[in-house]
């Protein structure tokens, strides 16, 4: 008979037994990860395909069409290994379309998948995603039925519809990436939430655009809801994509309401050796404090280069602290809210924290003057403009949006101007004001814009005085104001009005979009208004 001791010394030497498992059949693996709600993922082992999501009893993955990277990477080598608590699944593609490594980890008793895809060139279809395409979720947090497309008619292209009478496009989803740690697709009751989390600044380090670009995150279409990660694409694009290993993200099923992403610790990276990531001992941070900004306006810090980005937030005192950052050389960036207040570099070493400061330079933020008026603030938005509180969750020509030609507005009512002005639509948009005198030196007028279509930038004329037409801005190849997007490449333009121009009495400023380029209504060459400054 086995002594007591000899049973107990045999207990203490056994592994605990896991819940997690994978099961096998020749075309898929189906991992259950032992959680309470019975979270359990098959996935197709020759294209990676997710092509089924079971959770609480219900089956949620759409069965028409699956959950992938892009559109599907047509086809993949697939493989699994287990490391501790998790079960790996690792998907190839190497194909005309794709040179990518996708990786989906699955920890014991989790409702989770965290995903890391390693890109070596990007995909041929031009952008990165991964979409869910879920059932029984009809619901959208945190902008609701913004993109619920679903029995809708299309106004424009093949994605902004009229539905009841309202604007809908799954571009209306979105929200700066700064901010958008979760978004869900829900139940009815929401008692079923679907999410996509960023736990942390690694899930973006690789994306593009920095930390304002914003992205299609939901879309309900009537037989499914996209639950969709964006990793680049040409939405707006301002800057070359990053490739290497996008991630971690996670998608996670929860029963206990919106998950936090500071609940998703994701750590446990740096030990499954996964193609191309960085773990934390091969990064460093960057302290300081920044100066020259309004503490009227969040003060954001952008580090970036060719490879990484990430940003932060600044204290109430504007001191800082970076994400961990992988080693090398960044610029480093101030913005006064979305406004480009200065930049500089530093050098970030891997185990250690480097100290730089910043300090705003923009003209814009720092120039002595003596103001006339001043429309909007420096804030890189169109904050304060007409129907800049609705432009991103609905179309232009929306009923709910205030009349886009005012007539002649009062400098001393930014509210009244609008937001954008088209060429097709609104062009020559007058300001008035009045002065006790006349003004017997140059003026500048100062106009601020967060975005251009098609070529638009702005030419005025200060009474009888025409300001010279800027050249064309740099083109970025997206539609904008009409997908709820104003942040662009935030360029401002100066005109200096000679001495004299300014005359005692009534005065007028008027603005007219101007463009080579040609379109209707809308979809017209236009720029979106930051501010409109006139001093001296």
């Amino acid at each position: 008979m086995l002594s007591l001791k000899f049973l107990a010394a045999l207990s203490a030497c056994t592994a605990p037994v896991l819940g997690i498992s994978v099961s096998e059949t020749t075309s898929a693996y189906t991992v259950d990860t032992g959680s309470s709600y019975g979270f359990k993922t098959t996935i197709s082992r020759s294209s990676c395909d997710i092509t089924s999501l079971y959770f609480y009893g219900s089956e949620y993955q759409y069965s028409s069409t699956f959950s992938h990277i892009a559109s599907g990477l047509g086809s993949a080598t697939v493989s699994y290994t287990t490391s501790g608590d998790y079960v790996i699944v690792k998907c190839v593609a190497d194909n005309d379309n794709f040179d990518l490594t996708h990786y989906m980890v699955f920890a014991d008793g989790s409702s989770s998948i965290y995903m890391g895809t390693y890109t070596v060139s990007e995909p041929a279809v031009g952008e990165l995603r991964y979409i869910f395409r879920l059932t029984g979720l009809t619901e959208a947090y945190p902008n609701g039925n913004v993109s619920y497309t679903a029995g809708g008619t299309a106004i424009e292209g093949s994605d902004v519809f009229l539905v009841g009478g309202e604007t809908r496009s799954k571009f209306y989803s979105s929200e700066r990436f700064i901010d958008d740690d979760v978004y869900c697709a829900t139940t009815t009751d929401a008692s079923i939430h679907a999410c996509f989390i960023r736990p942390n600044s690694q899930a973006t380090e690789k994306s593009s655009g920095g930390p304002f670009f914003r992205d299609i995150d939901l879309n309900y279409g009537g037989s499914y809801h996209s639950v969709t990660y964006y990793m680049n694409s040409n939405h707006v694009q301002t800057e070359s994509y990053r490739q290497g290993f996008h991630g971690p993200y996670v998608f996670s099923f929860s029963r206990s309401g919106i998950p936090k992403a500071s609940e998703y610790d994701v750590s446990f990276f740096d030990d499954l050796g996964l193609t191309g990531y960085t773990g934390a001992s091969g990064r460093g941070y960057v302290t300081g404090t920044a100066s020259g900004v309004s503490t009227d306006f969040p003060t954001v810090v952008h580090w970036y280069n060719d490879d990484y980005q990430a940003w932060a937030y600044t204290q109430s005192s504007r001191k800082f602290s970076s994400p961990a950052l992988v080693a090398g050389t960044y610029t480093m960036a101030l913005y006064q809210d979305e406004f480009l207040a200065a930049t500089t570099t530093v050098a970030v070493t891997a185990g250690s924290t480097a100290t730089a400061n910043i300090a705003a330079t923009a003209a814009a933020l720092t120039d002595s003057r003596t103001t006339i008026f001043r429309m909007g603030d420096y804030d890189g938005q169109p904050t304060g403009f007409l129907n800049a509180d609705k432009q991103l969750r609905m179309h232009p020509s929306d009923s709910r949006m205030s009349n886009w030609n005012p007539g002649t507005v009062a400098s001393t009512d930014a509210s009244a101007l609008p937001m954008a002005i088209f060429k097709d639509v609104n062009n020559g948009q007058v300001i008035s004001f009045s002065l006790d005198s006349a003004i017997n030196s140059e003026a500048t007028l100062r106009i601020a814009t967060t975005l251009s279509y098609a070529g638009g930038r702005p030419q005025a004329s200060v009474n009888s005085y025409s300001c010279s037409a800027p050249s064309a801005p740099t083109a970025i190849d997206s539609r904008g104001v009409t997908r709820g997007a104003y942040r662009g490449r935030g360029d401002v333009y100066d005109c200096t009005i000679p001495s004299g121009t300014l005359v005692s009495g009534d005065n007028t400023v008027t603005i007219n979009v101007i463009s080579g380029s040609s379109g209707s209504d809308y979809l017209s060459p236009n720029v979106i208004l930051d501010a409109i400054e006139l001093f001296y």
